[in-house]
């Protein structure tokens, strides 16, 4: 499993008001290795992830997940890569209201076409791996912002996708913690062999990370023109 960026622009708004994120960027994300996504708000971490997670169809380029590409993909197609092959953890933990944890974990699998009943034993020790064994039981609302994160964090593991997209893991938990869940993450990606990226502003996350991709980086040199052939 690989995922690769070519050409990728992506801008937003009519044409006397459009505004681009990207502009032919080309990146390429390995299996096996976590790879950071640090710089400014703004600077367009949350909307690479949209891209290659099949959430936001760029203006050009394409979007190879394994060979096969999502921007060229019917919108059943690609909710369909988005089921079975990509993991989320979105900044905002984006919890369902009412469930307790461990139901969060199998309305996930329940989504992915899994029968949730084979899957509780597996959902409670993916809880247990982030510490909350003991709050298997609890609601959103009954939880920290720290541990709704962990909750997050476990559900996007929980099905060992190939591609795994996180945004802002950290954001709510304190210094140890935030250590040891970037840690996870970077051991869970080893181990899984699954294409990891993570949008950032936390150091101990670019220290876990195998890769650290600087988005300014990045987009200066979508921007540069190609040197002249010979």
């Amino acid at each position: 499993m690989s995922l690769e960026l070519t050409g990728v622009t992506v801008s937003f708004g009519r044409a006397d008001t459009r505004s681009t994120v990207f502009d032919s960027l080309d990146v390429t994300f390995e299996p096996g290795r976590m790879t950071a996504l640090v710089g400014p708000s703004g600077s367009g971490k949350s909307t690479l992830l949209a891209v290659a997670g099949a959430l936001l169809r760029p203006t050009a380029g394409q979007v190879l997940l394994d060979g096969e590409d999502l921007a060229g993909l019917s919108d059943a197609q690609r909710a369909k890569v988005r089921r079975e092959r990509i993991g989320y953890m979105f900044q905002s933990g984006n919890l369902l209201s009412g469930l307790p944890a461990v139901e969060q974990l199998l309305a996930a699998a329940y989504i992915s076409g899994e029968r949730p009943r084979t899957h509780r034993s597996r959902a409670q020790d993916a809880l247990a791996m982030v510490g909350l064994g003991h709050r298997l039981r609890h609601r959103p609302e009954q939880l920290s912002g720290g541990e709704r994160q962990r909750v997050a964090l476990a559900r996007a593991l929980f099905l060992s996708p190939k591609l795994l997209l996180v945004d802002e893991p950290t954001a709510a938990v304190d210094r140890s913690q935030a250590a040891e869940l970037a840690g996870l993450l970077a051991e869970r990606t080893r181990q899984d062999e699954c294409v990891t990226v993570v949008a950032t502003h936390d150091p101990a996350v670019s220290e876990a990370a195998d890769r650290v991709v600087d988005m300014a980086t990045l987009a200066a040199a979508a921007s540069s023109p190609a040197p002249p052939g010979r």
